[in-house]
């Protein structure tokens, strides 16, 4: 049976980023990589974005070449899944039935996209874009069920390829899960002005499509730990973990998309993140408590999301908010909305203002609470505020 002294489950971003961190730390052990692709770790943001219109190839989306890694003697195990993990042996299963022992496991294994009973296709993998790409020269229509960033970037792309879309969102408004009622409203506007028919308040009933539509689901993803949960780990949406990327199992750390964790910018709730910086940021915490030089996690959230020539970038939480400020003319298709809670910054969304989202980070951080009036003011910047 093979053993490494760590191992990661899951080559995303996360598991890519983690062994990297670990031979910064001054890792030494041996490492490996168990993925359930049989490609080496690339970028998924693109997946939706340059990579579906072709404007990237994907030999332009591998997060490092074949000679970093050997370089650096991380070892892959390509097109395999972990099915079963044992804390006490220190070992795992994979689909394939061989066993692999390890020092430390960390989970980076990220989610599952949601299906339907009918079926449709999903943005998760490279393998999924291929697939929507073979099939949209014989589809008449495309019909994304899902308004949050998914949805909505896939639509952006089509539409610039000039493909009909169609958007049906469950919930009454767009983006509903990760921003308030103006960016969803804005965003509404914008893919209506480029010909997508949005409809939202759908409902969760079954999505009548026709035989000559192509129908994409963006209805969210699951976190992929049934291993970890049927090992014992403690979790519910996702596996729990400390400031420490530690799961409840000795020796196996979380990270990434399935890694629940208490956020200090969440009010201290526990949340689970799905974002390339978390992925990022808790590999890095869960490299160095393996290397033995622990740091706790406290890093501020932050996401983005690119359509049509709209970049939206955001910094915090806005979940709990109570109010929110508008800085700039949404009209004119450059401004902020910061959004706030007992008038203490505590998230912004940034479109096509950078600098406001570089500033805002200091406002969230220090726990300002501005005034009102200066802070939707868009000629006073940011940082005269903290």
């Amino acid at each position: 049976m093979e053993h490494f002294d760590a191992l990661i489950v899951g080559g995303g971003h996360g598991g890519a980023q983690c062994a990297i961190a670990l031979r910064q730390a001054g890792f030494s052990g041996s490492v490996a990589i168990v993925g359930d692709e049989p490609n080496l770790p690339y970028e998924r943001p693109p997946l939706s974005k340059d990579y579906l219109s072709g404007e990237r190839s994907a030999e332009r989306l591998l997060i490092r070449p074949a000679a970093f890694w050997e370089e650096r003697a991380v070892t892959f195990r390509l097109g395999r899944r972990v099915e079963a993990a044992d804390p006490q042996a220190h070992e795992v299963t994979l689909s394939d039935g061989t066993r692999i022992g390890y020092g430390a496991l960390v989970w980076a294994a990220g989610g599952v996209p949601r299906q339907l009973p009918g079926g449709g296709h999903v943005i998760r993998t490279r393998a999924d874009v291929d697939a929507i790409t073979a099939a949209l020269p014989a589809a008449r229509r495309v019909v994304i069920l899902g308004g949050g960033y998914i949805g909505l970037e896939t639509a952006a792309v089509l539409r610039t390829m000039d493909k009909p879309v169609t958007i049906i969102e469950a919930e009454s408004r767009l983006l509903s899960r990760v921003a308030g009622e103006a960016l969803s409203h804005f965003y509404e506007a914008e893919h209506r002005a480029r010909g997508v028919e949005v409809r939202t308040g759908a409902g969760f009933g079954p999505v009548e499509v026709e035989a000559d539509d192509l129908l994409i689901l963006g209805i969210g993803v699951d976190p992929a730990v049934g291993p970890l949960i049927a090992a014992g780990a403690e979790g519910a949406n996702g596996v729990d973990v400390d400031d420490y990327c530690r799961t409840s199992l000795p020796g196996i750390y979380a990270i990434g998309d399935c890694a629940a964790h208490i956020n200090a910018y969440a009010d201290g709730r526990r949340v689970r993140l799905e974002s390339v910086q978390n992925a990022h940021d808790q590999a890095n915490v869960a490299a160095k408590a393996i290397a033995g030089t622990p740091e706790p996690y406290r890093a501020l959230p932050w996401f983005w999301s690119n359509q049509y020539d709209l970049k939206l970038q955001t910094v915090g939480l806005f979940q709990g908010h109570d109010d929110h400020v508008i800085r700039g003319d949404p009209a004119a298709r450059g401004f902020s909305i910061v959004y706030l809670r007992e008038g203490r910054v505590i998230a912004l969304d940034c479109v096509n203002a950078v600098r406001d989202f570089v500033q805002g980070r200091k406002l969230i951080e220090s726990g300002a609470t501005p005034d009102r009036a200066r802070l939707a003011d868009a000629s006073v910047p940011l940082k005269e505020l903290v």
